[in-house]
């Protein structure tokens, strides 16, 4: 197949369409980039280009009429819902109607928005129980891309789309209304899957508006719990989270937003942070792995459980940010786990991404964001020495994408496994940040001094088999996260005696342990200037990143040879990254 200039016109440089760049350009293509920020810059930019194709993987703005309406370039929309379906609440209403099965279409850009002729579509069996983030980045995002290959595959063929026909009988999807707050809405005397399910389906963005301790709060991360209690009530508080009554059962918030008054701006952050003060006399229980056994069906943010000469341990922490209260908890749980008698230690993340360092949103609620960054980068370098330190053979399994520190935590691990289709952002840079987690160790052992400093610089993301092939990633297991799980547990197994983790296993024999302490020496010597003296403009980087500013250009690392525009380019945002 020819080569075809592809445009991705997208709101950020999101998951998904890191994933279409990556892809695209595994595929022999040279996709550029372009962010949507106002109308008259974005059709500059797409007219300039010269782009053949222009696809949108991730877009919350009306593509201007200048640009659907070009007779030869065709402007195709990513669709997160099935044939016929519209709006921009799909996956929100899909799961709160408990759909069996559900799907992407790409659509042709016209003037009615998700009204234009279908180029492709993919269809999927819904899982039960699904949080709109989980399903965003697990099945909408691998059937975006099984559609954005079959529209690049159809366009260099001259393929005509077809006219949406609702009079067909296989087209069930129809227009869908905006989910307002009042769609969402639901009392605490509610059962406790009906108000989870609300939940999901506001997961990321918006939350569910609702009252908690005489207080409006939008709510996030929900886990269901047996207990039982007078609805509305708090009954306890574990890690981050609160469990609240509800109409039978109860359920653990993770995190809040508090509703804002006019002219104020909130952001998330974990529920205990938020209801302080108000969590007096509330029960505090003990969530050490120590104390608590592995129960899949309890609210378990850090999990533990043997396989023979395996320790698993998992860690599920929202968005993949770790808090230096996160940190301190993983420390103390991994050195409870290196004193068993095991041989392997496995580690892997959750239902989310894997770890996006430290936590943006905790650093920019302190009193002094700078000396809570200072001190979330300590804690989570001690994770990742806990890592390099084992006495066991330690195994980390990218669950799903990882981003700055939470990349190089994987990679203290002697071996690295991922999931397919995980996207890694290996660099600190757009943050304004030199970066730690003993990354001027790890990386250059794994993939050389070379291709260490370009990946630091160049700061664009990696996909799973370019990380195996760099030397990150030693390999890569099922796309599926249940077959992806087993896989691991057989990996783990195996390792000790795995001719292909020998180099592995030699080289923790030889580590030494005074150059890894003189590198995070010098790492955090820098990173006081970047994040106690702000000298690279962190704070500002991170109050834009946690109020979801929106970026005021494409930055140019992102834009392709032969669409780039001679012109100065403005100071760039940072794009991608969670912590």
């Amino acid at each position: 197949m020819r080569s075809v200039k592809i445009l991705l016109l997208s709101s950020a440089f999101n998951g998904l369409t890191q994933r279409a760049w990556l892809e695209l350009r595994q595929a022999g293509h040279d996709p550029s980039v372009v962010v949507f920020t106002d109308e008259a810059s974005v059709c500059r930019q797409v007219e300039d280009s010269g782009a053949d194709l222009v696809i949108c993987p991730f877009l919350k703005d009306r593509v201007p009429q200048q640009l659907w309406s070009h007779p030869l370039r065709p402007v195709v929309i990513i669709h997160p819902g099935i044939v016929g379906d519209r709006g921009a609440s799909a996956l929100d209403w899909a799961i709160t109607r408990q759909v069996g099965r559900w799907g992407v279409t790409a659509l042709q850009a016209v003037e009615e928005m998700d009204a234009g002729p279908i180029w492709s579509t993919c269809e999927f069996d819904m899982p039960a129980d699904v949080r709109k983030s989980e399903l965003y980045n697990g099945p909408v995002s691998d059937a975006a891309m099984e559609c954005i290959r079959d529209v690049v595959e159809k366009f260099a063929k001259g393929f005509v789309p077809v006219p949406l026909d609702y009079t067909h009988a296989s087209v069930i999807g129809r227009l869908q209304p905006n989910m307002t707050q009042a769609d969402r809405t639901f009392s605490w005397f509610d059962c406790a899957a009906f108000i989870k399910r609300s939940i999901d389906a506001a997961d990321g963005q918006p939350g569910v508006l609702a009252s908690l301790k005489g207080g409006q709060y939008y709510l996030y991360d929900a886990h269901l719990d047996p207990r039982q209690g007078t609805p509305g009530e708090i009954l306890a508080v574990q890690d981050d989270a609160v469990l609240v009554a509800t109409g039978d059962h109860s359920l653990w918030i993770g995190s809040l937003k508090r509703k804002a008054q006019p002219g104020e701006e909130t952001f998330k952050r974990p529920a205990r942070h938020v209801l302080a003060e108000d969590l007096a006399g509330v029960p505090v229980l003990d969530s050490s792995i120590a104390h608590q056994a592995f129960n899949p069906q309890a609210y378990q943010p850090i999990r533990y459980r043997e396989f023979g000469h395996v320790g698993e341990l998992t860690f599920e922490f929202y968005n993949g940010a770790m808090s230096t209260e996160q940190c301190q908890r993983l420390v103390a749980a991994l050195r409870w786990a290196k004193e068993r008698d095991t041989q392997v230690l496995l580690i892997k993340g959750g239902r989310g991404s894997f770890s996006n360092g430290v936590h943006l949103n905790v650093i920019q609620a302190a009193k002094v964001p700078g000396l809570e960054a200072w001190a979330n980068i300590q804690a989570i370098d001690d994770v990742c020495r806990e890592l390099l330190t084992a006495r066991q053979l330690v195994i980390s399994g990218l669950t799903g994408s990882a981003g700055a520190g939470g990349v190089m935590l994987a990679l203290a691990a002697d071996i690295v496994l991922a999931r397919e289709g995980v996207v890694l952002n290996p660099h600190y840079k757009s943050m304004g940040l030199y970066g730690s987690e003993y990354w001027t160790y790890s990386l250059p052992r794994a993939v050389g001094a070379e291709v260490a400093h370009r990946l630091s610089e160049e700061c664009l993301p990696v996909s799973a088999l370019q990380a195996r092939q760099y030397g990150m990633v030693q390999d890569i297991g099922p796309r599926c996260p249940h077959a992806f799980g087993l896989w691991l547990l057989q990996q783990a197994s195996d390792a000790l005696t795995d001719e292909r983790y020998l180099h592995a296993r030699t080289r923790k024999a030889t580590l030494d342990i005074e150059q890894v302490e003189r590198c995070r020496e010098q790492e955090l010597a820098q990173m006081q200037l970047d994040m106690v003296q702000d000298r690279q403009q962190f704070a500002q980087k991170c109050r834009h990143f946690v109020l979801k500013r929106k970026t005021c250009q494409t930055p140019q690392r992102l834009i392709a040879a032969w669409a780039l525009r001679f012109e100065t380019p403005l100071p760039e945002s940072p794009q991608g990254m969670a912590g």
